[in-house]
């Protein structure tokens, strides 16, 4: 489904567009970073990733997560 703006054009995948991210279902984001859902129910819970609550149901930014979870490791 693709939703057109004024702007320009987005695309939006299972979630919703807000801002310049997109808010996900927890299903879509863990599978997209390759961890679980409890790890991001958790990390919702300890504060370090957003939830938004959409009706009764969570979605996360997939931007948000991915800046909080994903860390480079250093080199030598």
């Amino acid at each position: 489904m693709a939703v057109r703006t004024s702007a320009a054009r987005r695309e939006v995948h299972d979630g919703r567009t807000v801002g310049e991210g997109r808010l996900v279902a927890l299903d879509v984001a863990a599978e997209a970073l390759s961890v679980s859902v409890k790890t991001l129910r958790r990390r919702i819970a300890d504060g370090s990733v957003r939830g938004y609550r959409v009706g009764r149901l969570v979605r996360v930014d997939l931007d948000e997560v991915r800046d909080a979870l994903v860390v480079e490791i250093p080199t030598v």
